[in-house]
């Protein structure tokens, strides 16, 4: 499931989510490694975390990290903004390519696995006009293939994608 809205106060709202049939703490560990977002990054945004490891993940942590849109290189700060283990995580953006990012990730147990959940808070500098041919398009894209990656996700060895 994949899904993106305008919210009254004119941010907008995408929200995911996918189940993985494996145990809610393998899952919540592979998201606890900043370095597994480039695995599930797609290629296409040469996404590069750019802070020395290992970075340990808590209310605070920052993280740099240093991609490309459309060529254009940028580079992206995010903040650590909550940390519960094994439940949710908050990333925020301090600098980026947003006017808004907010980044909340929960995950619930289930008989036979976890459902991880994804809710983006995201504000664009240029507004409405500027989501719908630039942005949204572009947001869909990533989730897109990061939903494909988890789907294919050998969780239990946590192993690389190949």
């Amino acid at each position: 499931m994949l899904n993106i809205r305008r919210n009254p106060s004119g941010n907008y709202e995408l929200e995911t989510e996918i189940f993985i049939p494996c145990p809610i703490k393998d899952v919540f560990d592979f998201f606890a490694q900043p370095e597994n977002l480039e695995t599930i990054t797609p290629p296409w945004l040469n996404f590069k975390i750019i802070t020395p490891g290992p970075i340990e993940m808590q209310a605070g942590a920052l993280i740099d990290y240093q991609l490309k849109l459309h060529g254009i290189p940028l580079r992206w700060r995010t903040e650590i903004t909550e940390w519960v283990p094994g439940v949710r995580f908050v990333d925020t953006q301090l600098k980026g390519p947003y006017r808004l990012w907010r980044h909340l990730h929960t995950f619930e147990e289930q008989t036979d696995g976890t459902l991880a959940r994804d809710h983006v808070t995201y504000s664009v500098y240029g507004g409405a006009l500027i989501n719908r041919l630039f942005v949204q398009g572009d947001v869909e894209r990533i989730f897109r293939f990061r939903l494909e990656r988890l789907r294919n996700f050998e969780f239990a060895t946590t192993s690389q994608l190949g």
